[in-house]
């Protein structure tokens, strides 16, 4: 099920909320509110897949488990460091069976065919890639990770926990949130109607962002990335619509699942602040899904070394980090590369120092050049191969030419419709008033402007075909 569906806004929500808003919090030891979410949670991820909860109902089950045996009072360390591991290789197992089980086989047989040892040594099965797995994974691990720092205290009961990790506003697409930051809301928490418009506007402006700029830029990058050869000015039109997409997309979902859990009492973190707005690569990361970046600063960055060990080992540091942030977005070489092309960025950035790169341009250079490197960044991750990623990369600087039919391309995205959507995406993606500010010290204006962004959205979305969010992939 997705937010922004018919299913969801009409049936699924408001019956939730009306039974949700009636339970009371506590009942003879069982947190009502909290079970409901889980039992909801569970309907709404399972609705096309039912299978689904059943793996993530095992994963969740596995890491309470491991969570308990470490902090068990008393536990001896050896003990607690077997049950860390364990949370570890069955969550990883997991994720890495899933996701990464046909890309793997698939480029062994690539090697051994290159050997000359048989094209399909390995026979590969279809595996069905649950979705957000990436996602509940890495919320799970967080978990276990913390319990054994000791940043974190235990759930209170599986009951909780199981609410923790099944919490439908960020179960398929994120934000990865992390136990300490919500485990006191989930044990207690208050429900006030400024709470609930707070969470409702921010829903509705990020359900607007989806409906009516993201899946409007989409169509362009759809139309552009399908052709064979649509010439220079085409494709630089068509990169700029997915620069747009991919930010309306999932900053959009960020926002409903940030509104929704504030509904709900709980509070999320912002997972994206003005990314666009960034004068360097690393700035970017600091803006550009705050959750993810954190995480892999957290737990694999740092634990790694950090910048502790020289430039050297620094650079390792970055370049095997942002190699593993590629992979985690999805099993294809082509995510591996967009992954290893930020962190050389940032290396860059390092080396040269951003004082001399081209911090003594005027800020809107800056922010500028900062875009075309993350323009140039989105072809790879947008692209279905590398090969076709590098030919688009060509059209963009004029190294080939275009086809008749790109004539024919041009008229239809650039049609009055695109150039009007498109310059709309431009306004509200570079200014830096955000949706969580905006929801703050609501007024009626403000009110009535959320009111009729999520009204023109919801009418807008029976205008189009199915478009899920792009980041359920992942």
């Amino acid at each position: 099920m997705v937010f922004s569906s018919h299913i969801f806004l009409f049936y699924f929500l408001p019956v939730f909320l009306a039974i949700y808003y009636a339970l009371p919090f506590k009942w003879k030891g069982f947190y009502l509110k909290n079970n409901f979410i889980t039992i909801a949670s569970y309907i709404f991820y399972g609705w096309l897949v039912p299978w689904f909860v059943v793996l993530m109902l095992l994963s969740t089950t596995w890491d309470y488990a491991c969570g308990k045996i470490i902090t068990t009072p008393g536990q001896v360390q050896w003990k607690r460091k077997a049950a860390l591991i364990t949370a570890i290789v069955g969550d990883m197992g997991l994720l890495v069976f899933f996701k990464y089980y046909m890309f793997t086989v698939e480029n062994i047989n690539h090697i051994l065919a290159a050997l000359g040892l048989g094209a399909h040594y390995f026979r590969i099965m279809q595996v069905l890639l649950p979705s957000g797995i990436s996602f509940y994974t890495f919320v799970a691990l967080s978990y276990t990770i913390d319990l054994y720092r000791g940043e974190a205290k235990p759930a209170r009961n599986f009951q909780t926990f199981s609410c923790f990790i099944g919490l439908f506003p960020h179960l398929i697409a994120g934000p990865i949130i992390r136990y300490q930051t919500v485990a006191d809301q989930l044990d207690e928490r208050k429900h006030t109607l400024s709470k609930f418009t707070s969470g409702a506007a921010i829903f509705s402006l990020g359900m607007a962002k989806k409906i009516i700029l993201a899946n409007s830029a989409g169509t362009i990058a759809d139309a552009v990335f399908s052709a064979d050869n649509p010439g220079a000015v085409n494709s630089w039109w068509g990169i700029l619509a997915y620069h747009f997409q991919i930010y309306f997309d999932f900053c959009g979902y960020s926002d409903m699942a940030v509104g929704l859990a504030r509904m709900l009492g709980i509070e999320f973190m912002k997972n994206f602040n003005a990314p666009y707005l960034s004068d360097s690569i690393t700035i970017f990361w600091r803006r550009w899904h705050i959750s993810l970046s954190s995480f892999i600063r957290d737990y694999l960055y740092i634990p790694l070394g950090g910048n502790r060990g020289g430039a050297a080992r620094t650079y390792f540091n970055l370049v095997l980090t942002f190699f593993l942030c590629g992979l985690w977005h999805g099993a294809k070489m082509t995510f591996v590369v967009w992954g290893i092309y930020q962190g050389a960025f940032l290396i860059l950035e390092r080396v040269i120092g951003k004082k001399t790169l081209y911090s003594r341009a005027p800020l809107p250079v800056q922010l500028a050049l900062t875009n075309i490197v993350v323009i140039f960044g989105w072809v790879m991750f947008r692209a279905p191969t590398i090969g076709s990623a590098l030919t688009y990369w060509k059209s963009m600087v004029g190294l080939i030419h275009p086809t008749v039919s790109s004539m024919a391309l041009s008229s239809e995205i650039f049609s009055p419709r695109h150039i009007v959507e498109m310059a709309l995406c431009g306004v509200c993606v570079f200014q830096p008033t955000q949706a969580h500010d905006m929801a703050n010290n609501l007024n009626p204006k403000k009110l009535a402007f959320c009111g009729a962004m999520l009204l023109l959205a919801i009418m807008t979305m029976f205008t189009q075909t199915y478009n899920p969010f792009l980041y359920f992939q992942f």
